[in-house]
């Protein structure tokens, strides 16, 4: 169900304070997240992983959302997949294999990994 909700958002250091509309929506089509944490990992080494495993560039098939960033002790991605299976399809034929044979220059060890079944999405 999704529920309409208004948040006010002060910006005035960088400009006019406005109103933004957002809709909240639970049960979000049972979306699929992923959370990795790579210990030590850098932006240079997320960079040479995500070219490898995004070679076009863009999403994989199934994955709606990805962000990515540094964290303590090291970089942090999350991604939301349509569905766990769409998680398991990139994860088990391109993910894994690709970082089986080896990425140059990326992570050197797997990352923690946290997942979780999306219950709200919150977005304009």
């Amino acid at each position: 169900m999704s529920e309409p909700a208004r948040i006010c958002h002060d910006a005035s250091r960088h400009r006019p304070s406005r109103a933004v509309a957002v809709t909240i929506d639970r049960g979000y089509a049972m979306a699929y997240g992923v959370i990795h944490q790579f210990a030590g990992g850098t932006k240079e080494q997320y960079e040479a992983s995500i070219a490898a495993v995004h070679p076009s560039g863009g999403l994989p098939e199934g994955q709606q959302f990805h962000v990515a960033g540094p964290s303590a002790g090291g970089w942090t991605i999350v991604a939301i997949h349509d569905s766990r299976e769409s998680w398991e399809r990139f994860r088990d034929g391109t993910l894994m294999p690709t970082m089986a044979a080896g990425i140059s220059g990326g992570f050197a060890a797997p990352p923690q990994e946290s997942t979780f079944e999306v219950d709200t999405r919150i977005g304009a």
